[in-house]
């Protein structure tokens, strides 16, 4: 992924108002993140522990989403798959993250969801950078670069249906 700076992650989100934009929490070390190892820029809001952002490149262009997620509530030997890289976490490591849709559907209530990491770090999950929590990876057939590819597949659609 490309380097974003805050004007540029402000700017990109499609199902929240300009003001709410302005107003969200983006993340201080945007020039210290591992951009040549980031699908996609996810984050947790510090201070507001039920909300999370993603911005991924999405039919050329910068595509912001403001998600809102409850902790799961697992038990202690209950694991969950994430939906878009397909790691397993223990306990609140995987959390259902819900998007309003933009436009005229997300005024009126609707939403989309999906089950996703809970600290949105796929892309490092899928690289090996970080291990999760007696979790793990399945270990597959397929190359790096396909299962970044499906992952990103599979945040494109979630995107189209927050689009949509």
């Amino acid at each position: 992924m490309r380097a974003l700076d805050e004007r540029t992650v402000r700017a990109s989100f499609i199902n929240c108002s300009k003001g709410e934009a302005k107003r969200l929490t983006v993340p201080r070390d945007l020039d210290q993140r591992p951009w040549d190892d980031l699908d996609f820029l996810g984050w947790r809001d510090p201070g507001a522990p039920d909300r999370s952002y993603l911005v991924v490149e999405h039919e050329g262009r910068p595509t912001g989403v403001a998600l809102r997620f409850q902790q799961s509530r697992g038990g202690f030997f209950q694991r969950s798959m994430c939906g878009l890289c397909l790691t397993t976490h223990p306990r609140g490591g995987v959390s259902l993250m819900t998007a309003r849709r933009a436009g005229a559907a997300g005024r009126e209530g609707n939403s989309v969801g999906l089950y996703m990491c809970t600290d949105l770090a796929c892309s490092l999950y899928l690289r090996g950078k970080k291990v999760p929590e007696s979790g793990g990876r399945f270990e597959e057939s397929l190359t790096l670069e396909q299962q970044i590819a499906r992952t990103l597949g599979n945040l494109s659609a979630f995107v189209a249906k927050v689009t949509g």
